[in-house]
């Protein structure tokens, strides 16, 4: 009887060995290597890309594409942050800010974090191409490549890295300008524009707050010695000032409402002001306040743009593409016979903001 009770122990100690541990907080880590914090910015730069390339007036506003694009720039962007993470997880390591990280901890594995890094960006851009448009996944997997290749190295290299940084860093809303229109124009890159220069001081701050943690890993975002702080000041003021006619230009260009221009002004201030108190000070203090005044003020743009908006003519560049059907509303005039609409720029029968119909104005039967 003891026998069998000792084989039946070591076969269920065997049987439990085979099965391998439940990890309810490996899903966590996974989360945390695609870096949620900075896809929300990413969410909302690619969905005012996305409406802002529609018409002011559309018939139904194509909900499950703008979703579509989103999720698909979401995956790509989750994809290069992890991998990204995975090229600088030793030097990460050293770092007090990324210690923590779940590859610089040791709490996953390289091999493992690589191959999720890289399933969800072929996933993004295989997405982006099959339910979007292929302009859309050849910008995405441009970000990542530029990402990846240019600026990861580079930021242990030259204080440059910023600056070819920001190149990819402002595509989301280009992303999604082109997901809603099928392709680019010059209002796209307007938005394009406004996210290159504020990522200058939003990273300054960051770079300037963990000065001594980017030194310890060996990041030359900040040059050494005495030109440092000039260096920063320059990187933190110069951007920002130039984003005040980068910012107000789609009122100039007739894109948004008037309201639009003194809202963008005081946004575009309240950030020069704190790029410029950090740039005197120089402060750990000044460097936050900075980076929550960048945080607040590009979602506060860009809501403020949406909401301003009024000229169709944003929308206007999907127009003409390909051998698409373009549909034809009909309205009853005042003998009810049926007359075909103009069309203009708004959405076409795929759903693209491509084509609009022209609503139709009533008329005036007392005033003939």
């Amino acid at each position: 009887m003891a026998m069998t009770r000792t084989i039946a122990a070591t076969a269920g100690t065997v049987g439990t060995a085979r099965i391998p541990r439940v990890r309810p907080w490996v899903a966590v880590e996974y989360w945390t290597l695609t870096k949620p914090e900075v896809n929300v910015l990413i969410v909302v730069a690619t969905g005012a890309g996305f409406y802002l390339a529609c018409p002011t007036y559309v018939d139904a506003f194509p909900v499950m594409r703008c979703l579509q694009a989103v999720l698909g720039t979401l995956l790509v962007a989750g994809g290069a942050a992890t991998l990204n993470q995975y090229v600088e997880r030793r030097f990460d390591a050293r770092m007090r800010r990324t210690a923590r990280r779940p590859l610089a901890a040791g709490r996953l594995a390289p091999a493992a974090a690589l191959r999720f890094g890289v399933v969800l960006t072929v996933a993004g851009a295989l997405y982006l191409a099959a339910a979007v448009n292929t302009l859309t996944s050849v910008l995405g997997v441009f970000t990542v490549a530029t990402y990846l290749a240019v600026y990861t190295p580079l930021k242990r290299k030259t204080p440059l890295c910023t600056l070819l940084g920001a190149c990819s860093g402002a595509m989301p809303p280009v992303i999604g300008w082109a997901a809603a229109s099928g392709r680019l124009s010059a209002e796209a890159w307007i938005l394009y524009g406004i996210l290159f220069l504020w990522q200058f001081p939003h990273v300054m701050a960051i770079a300037w707050m963990y000065r001594e943690d980017y030194d310890r890993a060996g990041y030359v975002v900040l040059p050494a010695g005495a030109c440092r702080g000039r260096f920063m000041g320059w990187q933190c003021v110069l951007p920002a000032v130039v984003l005040f006619p980068v910012s107000l230009m789609p009122t100039f260009l007739g894109h948004a409402d008037r309201a639009y221009l003194p809202g963008a002004f005081l946004l575009t201030s309240g950030l020069a002001w704190y790029a410029a108190q950090l740039a005197l000070r120089r402060s750990n203090a000044t460097a936050r306040r900075l980076l929550f005044a960048s945080i607040i003020y590009l979602p506060a743009l860009l809501m403020l743009l949406m909401a301003e908006k009024t000229s169709p003519a944003l929308g206007a560049l999907g127009a003409g593409q390909g051998d698409e059907k373009v549909a034809v509303q009909t309205a009853l005039t005042d003998t009810g016979a049926e007359q075909p609409l103009p069309l203009r720029a708004g959405h076409d029968v795929n759903g693209r903001c491509g084509t609009l119909h022209e609503r139709p104005q009533p008329r005036d039967h007392h005033s003939a």
